[in-house]
């Protein structure tokens, strides 16, 4: 089974991700795909969402190489997020086929967070505008593959319906 989880920074998702693989069958891993560097609130932010998940979960961490860590994971998953994965890739040409692959090939539940770009302000600028399009085209491959896609508001969480085929 795979669940995309979207939303907006501050949304709520990752928590709303985290409750939904807390019923998954053990053992769950989380992806991380962030890397934070020396950015204090970035690390103050994943301490924070560390101390919500259960220490039986393990942490591994993604970098460009998502869909071969993606395959070599046993048991349920919750990646969280596809946005910095992306935004790592260089020129953000991330392969959008080997990581559907990946996440239909698995035999574990997978709970995917992404970010919905498609909600804000028209961005300023080329890189902007090129990050918004690519984390778009991603959220519609993994959707079109995931057995439930949620969007998450304000901590609330809705059922979107499945993408129609085109």
């Amino acid at each position: 089974m795979i669940t995309l989880v979207l939303g907006g920074a501050r949304s709520g998702k990752s928590a709303v991700a985290e409750g939904i693989a807390s019923s998954l069958a053990s053992p769950v891993t989380y992806i991380a795909t962030l890397d934070v560097g020396d950015d204090a609130d970035l690390v103050a932010r994943v301490q924070r969402h560390r101390a919500r998940r259960p220490p039986a979960w393990r942490t591994v961490q993604a970098g460009p190489e998502l869909a071969e860590v993606l395959r070599e994971v046993q048991g349920s998953v919750l990646l969280d997020s596809l946005g910095p994965w992306v935004s790592a890739t260089p020129g953000m040409a991330v392969d959008v086929e080997a990581l559907c692959s990946a996440l239909t090939d698995r035999a574990g539940d997978t709970v995917v967070v992404s970010e919905e770009v498609g909600l804000s302000v028209h961005p300023s600028t080329e890189e902007g505008r090129r990050f918004r399009d690519a984390v778009g085209r991603l959220n519609q491959a993994v959707a079109a593959r995931a057995d439930d896609v949620l969007l998450v508001v304000a901590g609330c969480s809705l059922h979107l319906d499945p993408p129609r085929a085109r």
